[in-house]
């Protein structure tokens, strides 16, 4: 399947971790809530437990989202299924459990869902993160199916990518754009850059656009501004509420 627009983006929203406004972040109920209010796609974050098990989860620490303690990164997968990922979000979600990466993915092919696979590794565990995460996605994944878009902040992450599944298209993710862009979007053959939300200006997007890569920008949950991002080029923004989105842009 050649990557194009239609390919990396199918719709112009795509749900942050979900639809993290309406269900607990990164959890199969987020997925599952983005799905039913329409999302085309969805983004979440990949990172190793102690064991290697590859799991949805954003944080270095399991305390902003679960009822645990202390580093991802030294407890064990059985250990985090115990954890309750959803009561934090509100007690409707109660003993939601942080999702293994299969889980998610499973999810996202029954839904038709597109992904965006952040790999998101804890620290000194990069290269690591990303070949296991890319070999877990890959088993679930024929040349007929549409390929994962994959996409970190870190640049060794991204030549992992590169590397180990070159077919499928890779993104450069940036609080701002970098002096170095052109440079390493080359390096990394990216097909994008994913750029925060907060001073972006036209002129960058157009920059960018120029060069001849799309451009997301994340997160967005003012439809206004969301408008205003579309029509100065952009190709697509993550939202936490994707459906009022879709719904307000009409």
């Amino acid at each position: 399947m050649p990557i194009g627009l239609a390919t990396l983006y199918p719709s112009p929203v795509i749900g942050h971790r979900g639809a993290c406004a309406l269900a607990p972040e990164n959890t199969l109920a987020s997925f599952r809530q983005a799905a039913r209010d329409g999302a085309a796609m969805v983004e979440f974050d990949a990172k190793l437990t102690a064991d290697n098990r590859a799991i949805v989860f954003h944080d270095d620490d399991l305390e902003r989202t679960t009822d645990g303690t202390g580093p991802v990164q030294d407890i064990t997968f059985e250990a985090l299924s115990g954890l309750d990922a959803g009561g934090w979000f509100s007690p409707a979600f109660q003993g939601a459990q942080v999702p293994s990466l299969e889980e998610v993915l499973d999810c996202a092919q029954d839904h038709d869902l597109a992904i965006n696979l952040e790999l998101k590794p804890c620290p000194n565990r990069v290269e690591e993160t990303a070949r296991v995460v890319l070999a877990t996605a890959a088993l679930q994944w024929s040349a007929d199916d549409r390929p994962p878009l994959i996409s970190s902040f870190s640049r060794a992450a991204l030549a992992v990518a590169r590397d180990l599944a070159p077919s499928w298209p890779r993104a450069l993710l940036c609080d701002n754009l970098p002096d170095d862009w052109r440079e390493q979007a080359a390096i990394l053959r990216v097909q994008a850059l994913h750029l925060g939300d907060e001073g972006l200006s036209p002129a960058t997007i157009a920059q960018v656009k120029n060069h001849g890569l799309a451009v997301a920008v994340w997160t967005v949950n003012d439809p206004e501004r969301v408008r205003f991002l579309l029509a100065a080029g952009a190709d697509a923004v993550f939202s936490d509420d994707p459906g009022a989105i879709r719904k307000a842009l009409g």
